[in-house]
């Protein structure tokens, strides 16, 4: 039987939230099905061979250069830098991205707020890919990646200022695990900021997404549930924002300017490769049809 993370239980006489769990060998499958969902093959090759026919110097890239392929997420790099502003990120701080792709956000926190970074993705090609473009920009001192799960961070404990998980929930079933994870290896007070596509409607989405190519490895969530697995986790909800008109919006701009100009040589094409059109279609009618949100909240770490 398929997992299905939306059946939850409340606890006889305690009123919590309880997610049933995928037994080890059910996560062990579905992390690896994500990993391999995401892996390109010749990932570098293609991102560096996209920005030198538009005459960049490859070995000496800025973190501009490639913000069209390297922030995965609706709303792109725009709300990256929203989010940034939304956790207060200051120099010095210590900050793990969970979830972390080819490294877009994580080079941004570093370059734009003084950070020290560390990203923790499924998918090895990812990994790889982005610590080679970190050396590229000039960032390896500030900004490390590792291969990982989510579920089980090889961090010590209250390690981190500041957590984060942009657009990686929707591939993790045991949401409740997640994120006692990162209550465990934020400081007390840490914030963990969480923006995820959650789901607003109980109709059913069409596949293949950006996130997964059918239904058995997406575990879209509402916000409902977001918010009593976090709290039940130990955090404590400070803000929380619905982004869908800002990304719909965005959205709607970046599909006019490739009308005009045409597809540009770098963009989430590069990673997803013949099926960006269908998938970026499916995606952006579930979200105009209110299907779905993209929401962002920020959590904080409580005693």
């Amino acid at each position: 039987m398929a997992y299905h993370p939306a059946r939850l239980i409340m606890a006889a006489g305690r009123g919590v939230l309880i997610a049933p769990r995928c037994t080890e060998g059910r996560v062990m499958d579905i992390e690896r099905d994500v990993a391999r969902h995401y892996t390109h093959g010749s990932l570098e090759g293609a991102i560096l061979g996209a920005l030198a026919s538009t005459g960049k110097d490859v070995d000496h890239l800025d973190t501009a250069d490639l913000s069209a392929a390297d922030e995965f997420h609706l709303g792109w790099l725009a709300q990256t830098v929203e989010l940034a502003k939304q956790l207060d990120l200051s120099p010095g701080m210590t900050v793990l991205d969970i979830g972390a792709g080819i490294g877009g956000p994580a080079r941004y926190f570093a370059k734009a707020h003084g950070c020290r970074v560390t990203g923790i993705d499924l998918t090895d090609e990812f990994v790889q890919v982005a610590e080679s473009l970190t050396r590229r920009c000039g960032l390896a001192d500030q900004v490390n990646f590792q291969t990982g799960s989510g579920l089980a961070l090889p961090y010590d404990s209250e390690t981190f200022d500041v957590a984060t998980l942009i657009h990686v929930g929707m591939n993790i079933a045991d949401k409740a695990t997640l994120f006692g994870e990162a209550r465990r290896v934020l400081k007390w007070g840490g914030r963990f900021g969480v923006y995820d596509i959650m789901r607003a409607s109980p109709d059913p989405l069409p596949y293949p997404m950006p996130w997964a190519h059918t239904a058995e490895t997406s575990f879209v969530e509402t916000p409902e549930t977001y918010r009593q697995l976090l709290t039940a986790a130990g955090f404590e909800i400070a803000k929380e924002r619905d982004r869908s008109a800002f990304a719909l919006q965005l959205g709607r701009e970046m599909r006019e300017n490739a009308e005009r100009n045409g597809v540009p040589p770098l963009g989430l094409h590069t990673l997803m490769g013949p099926a960006t059109k269908e998938r970026l279609a499916n995606v952006m009618d579930a979200l105009q049809r209110g299907l779905i949100a993209p929401v962002e909240i920020i959590a904080v770490k409580m005693k």
